[in-house]
């Protein structure tokens, strides 16, 4: 069978502590209910530079910069220890809230982002250019006088976007009315379009791929992008590839809570496996709402706020080329809705079932990517440290089943797992922060099976308590596969054994002569 690729991976994450100040939810509901609350008054002292955010070893694991196994090996807390601080990596960058503002205007297609001159000047040769076309990046020329923008922010028709606290532009509401289109709203779904721009541009640029080749894009945050007629109708997906040139691609919005990208890369596997695409990208911008999720127990414990980072992905997926590694579509594991919601029956539905239907064991697979939420953020709020919980019941189910003795548990999650790294973003951390670092392990023959796994908390909308999940498995490129089902080196014996035969015959006819 010629399974689809995973063809290339980018990861792209935006230093926003004033936007977390803005707009991270937990800040805006209690400022609403306690202005004066010591919290409030104590969070700008807990907010990290630039440089103190990128120099964060974990955000250099999330662009490509350090293995995640660096983490465990690396002196806690991380924060107190930075590394290097390199913006740029192997799968992506780390960009300024500066620029990501330059951003958001360029991904704006109704003009509602509105920049002062000196603000704009400032910044229009910092842009990350790659594959913006002269048009998008003309957008910084249009400017507005600071008073103007100073105006609409204070009669509260606008939001304003600052840099260390001072007004350098704004997001307009718009529409007076429809609270879908208000400022907040419409602020909100454009970081989320731009970061996802930017992971977008950065996975093109990266493995040297032409806008033009994309044929459909699944875009996978979990925001809602709609009026008051239709909220959440999108679609995020085709004015994510608009900004990048991808002018052949079409594409739609699946959404899942956090196991989104997981579903939308079964979904990207699916359509290129049929035939019907050739090239697909499933994308995602990261969450404002979100910034600073956990910050009042950051600052309780006298810690940096460590959710000052939005993030993005963008993973490519393609036809069958021999070389990159696979999408085993004939091994999904998949939360049904009667498989129950306890901790054992999700493991159960999505990580032992699609194995041993396949003849395979817990044990049979190298690496596991479930829920990678960096710990130093989850920890001291009391949520535990994600990853290793996961881990833990994957490794139980594998005792529990007789696929690994008990005294070897504490090695399995050591060894099959990884320290969580990725910002806490909902859809950003389930499963896919480990692709790139997959795709290359199975490249360089390192590993032999790997399996992205996503959850999501469909209760969370209040339209079901069910819990979600889905799994897939990665494996090392075995070749180009005919409908015969031969693959490229039983074709080259064939045509080899077939040559011998005809070499013989020749010779015996001439022989008799």
């Amino acid at each position: 069978m010629n399974f689809p690729v995973i063809r290339g991976t980018a990861y792209v994450l935006v230093h926003a502590p004033d936007i977390l100040l803005g707009h991270g939810t937990t800040i805006t509901m209690e400022r609403l209910k306690n202005p004066d609350s010591e919290y409030l008054k104590a969070l700008p002292g807990h907010l990290r530079s630039f440089q103190e955010a990128v120099g964060y070893l974990p955000n250099q694991v999330y662009i490509g910069n350090a293995h995640p196994r660096q983490l465990a090996e690396h002196p806690s807390p991380w924060y107190q220890h930075p590394v290097e601080a390199k913006t740029q990596g192997k799968y992506g960058q780390i960009l300024g809230q500066a620029e990501f503002y330059g951003l958001m205007k360029i991904a704006d297609s109704f003009n509602l982002v509105e920049l002062s001159a000196e603000f704009a000047a400032s910044i229009k040769d910092r842009m990350p250019a790659a594959n913006l076309s002269p048009k998008h990046l003309a957008q910084l020329d249009k400017t507005r006088d600071l008073s103007e923008i100073i105006d609409m922010v204070g009669s509260h028709q606008a939001d304003g976007l600052y840099l260390n606290g001072q007004l350098v532009g704004c997001v307009r509401e718009a529409h007076d009315t429809d609270p879908n289109l208000s400022a907040h709203v419409v602020f909100e779904n454009l970081v989320c379009k731009a970061s996802g721009v930017l992971a977008l541009v950065n996975l093109l640029e990266r493995f040297q791929i032409d806008p033009k080749e994309i044929d459909y894009i699944i875009e996978t945050s979990e925001e809602a992008i709609g009026d008051m007629n239709q909220r959440g109708g999108g679609n995020l997906a085709k004015a994510i590839g608009e900004i990048a040139n991808c002018v052949n691609a079409s594409g739609a919005d699946i959404r899942g809570f956090c196991a989104g990208p997981a579903h939308g890369i079964l979904n990207a596997a699916a359509l290129v496996q049929a035939g019907i695409f050739k090239n697909v990208v499933v994308l995602a911008g990261g969450s404002s709402a979100k910034l600073g999720m956990n910050s009042r127990d950051h600052v309780n414990k006298q810690m940096p706020v460590l959710e000052d980072m939005i993030g993005g992905y963008a993973v490519l997926i393609s036809e069958n080329d021999g070389v990159n590694p696979v999408i085993r579509t004939d091994i999904v594991g998949k939360h049904k809705i009667g498989s129950g919601s306890s901790p054992q029956a999700v493991i159960q539905a999505i990580v032992a079932d699609p194995l041993e239907r396949n003849g395979l064991k817990i044990t049979d697979v190298d690496i596991f990517a479930p829920e990678l939420q960096n710990p130093e953020i989850t920890v001291p709020a009391g949520a535990g440290d994600v990853p290793l919980a996961n881990y833990k019941m994957i490794g139980a189910m594998a005792v529990k089943r007789g696929e690994l003795d008990k005294s070897e548990l504490a090695q399995f999650t050591g060894t099959r797992g990884m320290t969580g790294f990725a910002p806490t973003q909902g859809h950003i951390p389930s499963g896919v922060p480990l692709l790139g670092m997959i795709r290359d392990e199975l490249l360089e023959g390192r590993i032999k099976r790997a399996m992205v796994i996503g959850k999501g908390s469909l209760f969370l909308g209040r339209m079901t308590d069910l819990f979600d999940g889905i799994s897939l498995i990665l494996e090392p490129n075995q070749g180009l596969v005919r409908e015969t089902g031969l693959d490229l080196e039983e074709i080259k014996e064939h045509i080899r054994l077939a040559l011998a035969e005809a070499i013989e015959k020749a010779a015996d006819i001439l022989a008799r002569r």
